[in-house]
């Protein structure tokens, strides 16, 4: 069964926090290697391990412990804190200068059939590659066992897990990790396969671990989210994209037609309108033309008569008449005024909409509150805390931290001095999406992040192309030394505070 290109790098990121614990012994003067087991980081300076790795302390005085971790040239020295036999478990603090990556552990509930890495340092392979004691003494890889989960059996005295993945003597104390990357348990030991069964191996529970560690007020790096891959995510991110653009284009299309409907409805309104008001011209016309018929008809009469005066005034009404009809005809509203009259109501109405109240728009400079989407995150090793922060339309967040625009999503790369991760964070105002890609890398890789952003780092709000070309140059640099794909990636959505 081959790995995917996500199961790979999560459980290479995992690797970072196991280590080699060596015994010696110096009961005869002479300091020898009389055994070793694995163990995991807890902290920056304390490894969990099996009881059963360090129980030569307890009849030997002598017996010293020295931590190897899988990278770099350093070793430590360390002391046994605490052991419980019954849990199988014990704790080592180092006893000199040194930093380790401390492990993220699996608190929720373990599936059934899962697939499941075991790492350590099996002294079997130690033999089979012929290594010497110098060669055991020097940081080097793990090696990782895959297998499978089969719940619903545990030991009696102990929580533990029954799986598949292959352990040896000097795995002891290594953990058993889920496909993304994260301890679900502390492998211990395993059956024996007699006349050809299968040999099945036990890990001691996250849930004993914790207990474990509680009474000597040591936390433990948990997290409970369901472990999904990056291509899951992927897919689950395009669907919704998509859905979110038919859901855009559908509300288009209706108000395209509402538009539409409104127009069309005003355009009747604007022809009957016209309609009536011609008929009307034409109407009131014809009644002043007939007025000045009547009246030409009594001027005619009165200078028959010789009454000059009452033929003035019915020659003027005549003529006022007459005048008044051929200007009230010619007047009147042409069908051309329908389109004006279309485009001044509709005008109208937009002013009216733009003129109502309308809530916060998205994108606004301000304070912001992030909250975690678990379905389009994938979280390994964080917690999903809500993120608060204060944004600028010239992309400065909390006043001290710069991002760059890239078509609306405005991006920032973050490489600690301390810690073994790089991540590369986003704010899309538009949709109001805040995300964080997490890159967990080995001191290699580290070390070229860092040189990057030495190289281009700005460490101040500043929206002069100069710094701005600067951050995009970061960006880029560190985005290069980068594997492919993210080992967590954690979105939130953020409303305006």
């Amino acid at each position: 069964m081959s790995q995917s290109r996500g199961e790979a790098t999560d459980i290479a990121a995992a690797t970072r926090s196991v280590v080699r614990i060596a015994v010696f012994s110096s009961a005869d003067g002479q300091r020898t290697l009389i055994g070793h087991g694995s163990g995991v980081a807890v902290s920056a300076d304390k490894v969990i391990t099996n009881a059963h790795v360090v129980d030569p302390a307890r009849i030997d005085e002598s017996v010293t412990f020295t931590v190897i971790p899988t990278e770099g040239n350093a070793t430590y020295k360390a002391r046994l804190v605490a052991a419980s036999p019954g849990k199988d478990l014990a704790l080592l603090q180092l006893t000199q200068s040194g930093r380790l990556i401390p492990a993220s552990f699996f608190s929720g509930i373990i599936g059934d059939g899962i697939d499941v890495f075991a790492i350590g340092y099996p002294a079997n392979v130690d033999i089979a590659l012929e290594q010497d004691e110098d060669d055991v003494l020097r940081p080097s890889a793990p090696v990782k066992t895959r297998g499978s989960i089969s719940s619903g059996r545990s030991s009696k005295t102990v929580e533990s897990l029954l799986h598949t993945a292959p352990i040896a003597p000097g795995n002891s104390g290594g953990p058993l990790v889920d496909a993304c990357g994260r301890v679900i348990g502390i492998n211990s030991f395993g059956s024996t396969a007699d006349d050809g069964g299968a040999e099945f191996y036990f890990a001691i529970s996250v849930r004993e671990v914790a207990t474990f560690l509680q009474d000597l007020k040591v936390e433990l790096n948990t997290v409970i989210n369901e472990c999904r891959s990056v291509a899951e995510l992927s897919r689950a991110e395009a669907e919704r994209e998509a859905a979110s653009r038919a859901k855009i284009e559908a509300e288009a299309r209706v108000a395209s037609e509402l538009r539409s409907s409104r127009e069309g409805k005003v355009r009747r309104d604007a022809e009957h309108a016209v309609i009536a008001e011609r008929e009307n011209h034409i109407a009131l016309a014809g009644l002043l033309l007939i007025l000045a018929a009547v009246a030409g008809g009594a001027a005619w009469q009165f200078i028959e008569r010789e009454q000059r005066d009452r033929f003035k005034i019915a020659a003027g009404i005549a003529a006022v008449a007459a005048v008044s009809a051929i200007t009230l005809f010619f007047s009147k509203p042409s069908f051309e005024e329908v389109d004006e009259r279309v485009r001044a109501a509709m005008t109208e109405q937009i002013s009216q909409s733009e003129d109502e109240p309308k809530e916060a728009v998205a994108g606004e400079t301000g304070k912001r509150r992030c909250v975690i989407q678990p379905e389009r995150s994938r979280v390994t090793i964080s917690d999903t805390a809500d993120v608060r922060f204060d944004w600028t339309a010239e992309g400065c967040i909390n006043g001290r931290t710069q991002y760059v625009d890239n078509a609306g999503n405005w991006t920032r790369s973050f490489v600690p001095n301390n810690d073994a991760n790089v991540s590369l964070v986003s704010y899309t105002p538009k949709s109001e999406t805040y995300r964080i890609e997490r890159y967990l890398l080995g001191i290699d890789a580290m070390g070229a992040a860092r040189a990057s952003r030495k190289r281009y780092d700005v460490t101040s709000c500043n929206s002069d192309p100069d710094a701005l070309g600067k951050i995009d140059n970061m960006n880029k640099a560190v985005r290069e030394v980068l594997p492919p794909e993210p080992n967590e990636i954690l979105v939130f959505a953020c409303s305006v505070e």
